[in-house]
Parts: C-alpha cells; structure tokens; sequence
C-alpha cells in the first residue's frame, strides 16, 4: 500500500519545495492550494461515477515563473454518460476557482501600487492581465494613476497563476477539460471546434505571440478528437446546459492572450 502512493507522495511534498523556493511561503500556500482544489475536484467526481482514476501526480518544477508544471490525473475507466464527462471535467476548474478568486482578493489588497519608474529599478516581471484578473483589480484597488503599476503580492500572483491555469485547462480542445465540456455537450459536433479553437491559437502564435508554439505542438501531439462516452446520445439536462455555457465564459474570462509581455520584446 505504501510503494503504491509513495511516488504520489513524494511529488506532492517536492511540488511544496519547489513553489516555496521560486514565490515564498504565500505563494507556496495558495497555488497548492488552488491546484489541489482542481485535482480534487476531478478525482472526487471520477469516484462518484465509478470511473477508475489515479491520484494527482504533482509536477514539480523548481524554476520561475511558476515553480510547478501542475498536475494530472489519468482516467482508467471509461465515462458512462456525457452528464458523468461533463461533471467530471468541470468539477476542477470550478474548485479551483472558488479558492482563486478570494486569493486574488486578498492578495490584491495586500499588493502595492507604485511608480513604473521604480519598478523598473526592482528585479520584477510584467503580467499581462485576463478581463476577469482586470476586474477584480479594477474592483479592489480603484484606478490606478498614469504612471503607476500594482506590484503584486505573493497571494495575488498565485491567484494570478491560478486563473491562467484554469484557462489553459478549460481550452476547448481534444481531452482538456474543456474538451469535456464541449464534448458533453455538442457531441461529436465538437470536433469543429477543436480545430478551430486549435487553429485560432496556432494562428495567433504565428502572428502575434511565438512563446504559445511549445503549447500549440503539445495538443497537436495529445490530439484534436475526445473519446465518446458509452452513451453518447442521451443530452445533458438543462442545469448542466447553463453551467457550460458559465464555465467556458469563465475560459474566456480568464485567458490571457500574451501573459508575459516582456517576451515579445525580444522579437522587436
């Protein structure tokens, strides 16, 4: 019994090392916090459909920006019904998120407004913003004044980190967990918009922002199409309907085109 969890064990306490080295004890705190969350959300709801799944394997990563690559689940079984994909797919981006929006919060009122000329002086990093990180910055601090930037608290990165994981994981693509929710709920219709969604990012990589190109050839290698569930026919119900449409707003919501901006400057 021991061998058998160890390793998960083990890469969970060395992904707490590593986020603590690389953002400090809050930040430490709350990522781990956010991804365990999301992890549990999708372990928790594979149990409940009796879909065989392995506990999160943690990755961890002790270099910036993010001090982890996060972490997975493999699903043994196979999904009975869409209404099973769809709860099981969304349960972790949803739990995720009710921690990530309170760390932001918190970690916003936490955070510093200063000059930009002094925070050229620091050894910091610049973040593009998602319309809801924007939001709830607007909402929190006010607005800030010409000149002046919000030089994040540990939590505030973290819930930062946390809204730009979920995204990534709610791309509507392939076996995402956004993939799953689209799946669940066009069906094999989805697979139109797999190609899209792949194509409009590869495009946008291209054009605009060369630094998603390691993104965009890891979900050509996992692959475009979603395996159907064992009845792939019966639709979801109306409740389930309403909280797709809210969980991929919150894909939208949260996805941040160009998350370092510095990046390009080296293409310029």
């Amino acid at each position: 019994m021991g061998k058998k969890y160890a390793k998960y064990i083990v890469l969970y306490i060395l992904t707490i090392i590593s986020t603590y080295i690389t953002g400090g004890g809050w930040y430490c705190v709350a990522i781990m916090t956010i991804l365990s969350a999301h992890e549990l959300g999708h372990f928790l709801m594979s149990r409940r459909y009796g879909v065989a799944s392995t506990l999160p394997l943690f990755i961890p990563f002790p270099f910036p920006p993010f001090g982890t690559l996060g972490a997975v689940i493999k699903m043994k079984g196979v999904i009975p019904d869409r209404r099973a994909l769809f709860d099981i797919g969304a349960a972790g981006p949803l739990a995720g998120l009710i921690f990530t929006i309170p760390t932001i919060i918190i970690g916003l009122k936490a955070s510093r407004i200063v000059a930009v000329a002094q925070l050229s002086q620091q050894s910091t990093m610049s973040l593009g913003d998602s319309l809801l990180f924007s939001w709830l910055e607007r909402i929190t601090l006010g607005p800030i004044p010409a000149g002046h930037d919000v030089l994040l608290h540990p939590l505030a990165y973290a819930g930062w980190v946390g809204l730009f994981v979920t995204a990534l994981n709610l791309l509507p693509i392939g076996q995402l967990d956004g993939g799953h929710v689209v799946y669940s709920l066009l069906g094999r219709r989805s697979g139109l918009i797999f190609k899209l969604v792949w194509g409009a990012l590869a495009l946008f990589c291209l054009m605009l922002y060369p630094a998603w190109l390691l993104l965009i050839i890891l979900l050509l290698f996992l692959g475009l199409k979603h395996p159907p569930p064992i009845d792939d026919i019966t639709p979801l119900d109306s409740r389930r309907k309403w909280l797709g449409i809210f969980t991929l707003t919150i894909f939208m919501l949260s996805f941040t085109p160009a998350p370092f901006p510095d990046y390009m400057t080296q293409f310029k």
